[in-house]
């Protein structure tokens, strides 16, 4: 008696559907009914068969031309330098923010001011809000554009 699963049912398979299988196939990631079937269709057919042999899978593919073997390395520096420059700016940042909610204090021996840079020291505050700001902007411009390339 046989199982549902063992059933097999006989069916037409299309040169296009063994050519998207040989990818599986040559990496020896198909199953044994996969290959079987493939091995079967490549018995079948000389011209599959000869083109399978003497092009291999790169061939078959219709892929373009080869990328330089140094494409990756370039890529994995270009984005590790994004990575950098975005965890510096988001540390001096928030250093620089953090300063202009800040002020400084003040011990006259026996009396203790404090100042903030808001109110007395205008002349401190202008630059370090500035440099706050465009280490914001170019840390979300930088932000972004990691997301929209997937790194």
């Amino acid at each position: 008696m046989q199982s549902e699963n063992s059933k097999e049912i006989p069916m037409k398979v299309s040169r296009d559907v063994i050519a998207d299988l040989l990818p599986l196939y040559a990496a020896g990631e198909a199953s044994p009914d996969t290959c079987a079937l493939v091995e079967e269709y490549l018995r079948q057919d000389e011209e599959l068969r000869r083109q399978f042999n003497l092009e291999g899978l790169q061939g078959m593919s219709g892929a373009g031309p080869a990328l330089p073997p140094d494409l990756a390395l370039k890529s994995l520096r270009r984005a590790r330098g994004l990575l950098r420059w975005q965890r510096l700016l988001f540390g001096w940042g928030l250093a620089a923010t953090i300063a202009c909610v800040s002020g400084v204090g003040v011990f006259d021996g026996s009396h203790f001011t404090f100042h903030f840079f808001l109110a007395d020291y205008p002349w401190i505050l202008r630059p370090c809000i500035g440099f706050a700001a465009s280490c914001w902007i170019n840390y979300f411009i930088l932000l972004w554009l990691s997301r929209a390339t997937r790194l």
